[in-house]
């Protein structure tokens, strides 16, 4: 399995724009030719809207590209926001359906309360234009961050999340997540695998990180996202070092949103050849 990942090129955590993403699922695997990738997951927020479409352009393609059905479930542990990944998963499970179904509701309904905070201060505009922006896909932070932006009212989104709708600040809304535990068994049950999303980008010191990813093991999780955009090469060792201790499966991904020059489908994504990866047991074409 080694030996195909040294040839292959594996990206195994991209979004469209059924969550946060600004590509369709369309455009997003003709992105994923063009870089010549060769097994991609979608792993949109909360939703698995997107695989069927990606699978259906797929299909009409001569080149090979394997899709591996995946998602990003959004949890809460001590007040974090942190993100599981589910990858090779049967979009279809009734029991992942269901919580994602129910996950659409949670994230609804904290945009319209995010939206009622914001026309309280005089924005009452900005919920209609992020709804307009998410399009098909579910409201997030980043469309209301898109949608100050557009009006005017900040210059970028590190000002949006600054002064409105990052934690404490006037317009955030604390989310109603599940625990890690719940999202670790509806990925299972869905036959997939847990993987920890990007764990260097979480505001944790490195003993709350440990922390983190001991508990993650310890509710059963499978893997651990040694990379990721912005890690220095320390920080690439530090988290697969993380991997070998607590004996976590290795995945990589690009956590792809929009094309820009600082994140590429498959960019930079192999990772040490004593790692365990995470499709060790999958069927890779």
């Amino acid at each position: 399995m080694r030996d195909k990942q040294t040839l292959m090129k594996i990206d195994l955590h991209s979004h469209t724009h059924y969550s946060d993403g600004s590509l369709s699922p369309e455009e997003l695997v003709l992105r994923a030719h063009n870089h010549q990738l060769d097994v991609l997951a979608i792993t949109d927020h909360d939703s698995t809207a997107g695989l069927e479409e990606a699978q259906a352009c797929q299909a009409g393609q001569k080149r090979s590209l394997q899709l591996i059905p995946g998602v990003e479930i959004s949890t809460r542990w001590h007040g974090f926001d942190i993100h599981v990944l589910g990858l090779n998963i049967d979009p279809a499970h009734p029991v992942l359906t269901q919580r994602l179904a129910e996950q659409s509701e949670r994230r609804d309904e904290r945009a319209q309360k995010i939206g009622e905070k914001l026309a309280k201060m005089g924005f009452e505009s900005v919920y209609e234009d992020a709804v307009r922006l998410a399009g098909v896909g579910q409201v997030t932070r980043a469309h209301f961050a898109r949608a100050l932006i557009n009006a005017g009212i900040v210059s970028d989104f590190d000002a949006a999340f600054r002064r409105y709708l990052g934690k404490g600040k006037r317009a955030h809304v604390t989310p109603q997540w599940p625990e890690i535990p719940e999202a670790i068994d509806w990925i299972h049950a869905a036959g997939g695998d847990a993987v920890l999303a990007h764990p260097a980008r979480y505001d944790l010191s490195a003993k709350w990180l440990r922390r983190l990813i001991v508990y993650f093991k310890d509710c059963g999780g499978d893997g651990l996202e040694v990379l990721h955009p912005g890690l220095s090469p320390d920080r690439r060792r530090q988290m697969a070092s993380y991997a070998r201790e607590y004996d976590l499966k290795a995945s990589a991904g690009s956590d792809f949103h929009h094309p820009s020059r600082w994140t590429e489908l498959g960019k930079n994504l192999s990772f040490a050849e004593d790692l365990v990866p995470i499709w060790q047991n999958w069927s890779i074409n």
